[in-house]
């Protein structure tokens, strides 16, 4: 995402309210993984698609405002053998995400069961489940009833999930009450047009 195209984007969200609602769902993310007796952050998408840019732009913001947790464990429908360690997580994970793991669940169109039932039997252990889905705000999509906190993204932006996944990312690397959501997005932009390739991911 160009400058220039950050900046429409900017321009045209400002006073809709979205930046507020992303910061606020970005807020809760950071919170759960720095409350006492916070456990891992588990990140996982559905099987048509894997969240790889906001599991590398968290582990950027992780090691750029000092708080490790915010580093996900990207969990992966179907690990390939010979992975890598860290892309080398499946679902299983999930069971065991018990009372101060954080999972968060990214689709942009529907979660399917299976993933929905591993959500589910996590939430049950005591684990926060947030949920980034493609669903129009204020529509319950599948991952409604089981999220503690959901950012539907539905049509608030031409590119929503590019978009919001770079808000959240950004903005749960912020301390809370330093600069505004608009702020933020102009430092996105410098990064994401000057800053070094990731490599990890």
């Amino acid at each position: 995402m160009d400058a220039l195209r950050v900046t429409a984007l900017r321009e045209r969200l400002a006073g809709t309210g979205w930046l507020e609602t992303v910061g606020g769902f970005a807020g809760s993310l950071r919170r759960s993984v720095e409350r006492r007796g916070a456990g891992d952050l588990l990140l996982v998408g559905t099987e048509a698609y894997e969240p790889w840019h906001l599991a590398a732009h968290l582990e950027d913001e992780a090691a750029w405002s000092a708080v490790p947790r915010l580093a996900p464990t990207l969990l992966r429908h179907r690990p390939p053998a010979g992975a890598p360690a860290h892309l080398a997580y499946g679902l299983g994970r999930l069971a065991a995400a018990g009372r101060g793991a954080t999972v968060l669940v990214v689709a942009p169109s529907t979660a399917g069961v299976p993933l929905l039932e591993r959500v589910q039997d996590a939430r049950r252990q005591g684990a926060t489940v947030l949920a980034l889905d493609g669903a129009a705000p204020g529509e319950p999509g599948d991952l409604g009833g089981l999220a503690h906190e959901r950012l539907g993204v539905g049509t608030a932006a031409e590119e929503p999930f590019d978009l919001a996944q770079h808000l959240v990312s950004a903005a749960a690397g912020e301390p809370p009450a330093r600069r505004s959501a608009l702020g933020r997005l102009a430092e996105v932009a410098g990064r994401l047009t000057a800053g070094p390739a990731i490599s990890r991911w």
